[in-house]
C-alpha cells in the first residue's frame, strides 16, 4: 500500500478532478461599539447633561427664566429687522403661510455657567409643497478658480477691492 499524502488544511477533495477551498475565517475578536462610551470616565462616572432648555414657545414664556427668553426673542427679531431678512406682510387671499418655530439654547462658558440665552426663529420648511410654496430652488456658489481670476484681474489693473 502506498502512502496517502496529507491534504492541506481547508482543502476538500470531492472527486479526483475537482478541488474546492473552504472560505477562510478571520480570527479577529469582534467587540460591540460603545456608542456613548465617551460619556463615561475611567472611574465609571457618568457625565450628566443639563437639559432644561425649553422646546416650545409656551415653555419659554412660562418657565423660570421667562424674562431672559423673552429678551432673547426680542433681540432675535430686532436683528432680523436690522438685517432686513424679515418683513411682516399680510398673506394673499386663500394662502396659508408656512409656520415658524422658536429654538432656544443656553450658551455656557468652560465651567458650565450660563453666559447668554439665545432664541432663534426658524421656518418649518418641511411643510413647503413644490409648485405651491415654491417653483425652483437655487443656491449660487462661486468656484474658487473664478474668484482667483477676478482677483488677478483686479491686481493687474490696480483696482481697489
Amino acid at each position: 500500500m502506498g502512502k496517502v499524502a496529507e491534504q492541506p488544511q481547508g482543502v476538500v477533495v470531492q472527486s479526483s478532478t475537482q478541488v474546492t477551498h473552504e472560505p477562510r475565517r478571520s480570527g479577529k475578536i469582534r467587540h460591540e461599539p460603545e456608542i456613548y462610551g465617551f460619556l463615561v470616565t475611567q472611574d465609571n462616572d457618568v457625565l450628566l447633561v443639563d437639559n432644561d432648555e425649553p422646546t416650545t414657545y409656551a415653555e419659554a414664556v412660562t418657565g423660570p427664566d421667562s424674562e431672559k427668553w423673552l429678551e432673547a426673542m426680542r433681540s432675535e427679531m430686532e436683528s432680523m429687522y436690522t438685517n432686513q431678512v424679515w418683513t411682516l406682510v399680510d398673506p394673499p387671499e386663500g394662502v396659508k403661510p408656512i409656520g415658524c418655530k422658536w429654538v432656544f439654547k443656553k450658551k455656557t462658558d468652560m465651567d458650565g455657567n450660563v453666559i447668554t440665552f439665545k432664541g432663534r426663529l426658524v421656518v418649518k420648511g418641511f411643510k413647503q409643497v413644490h409648485g405651491v410654496d415654491y417653483d425652483e430652488t437655487f443656491s449660487p456658489v462661486a468656484m474658487l478658480k473664478s474668484i482667483r481670476i477676478l482677483l488677478a484681474i483686479a491686481a493687474y489693473y490696480d483696482y481697489e477691492i
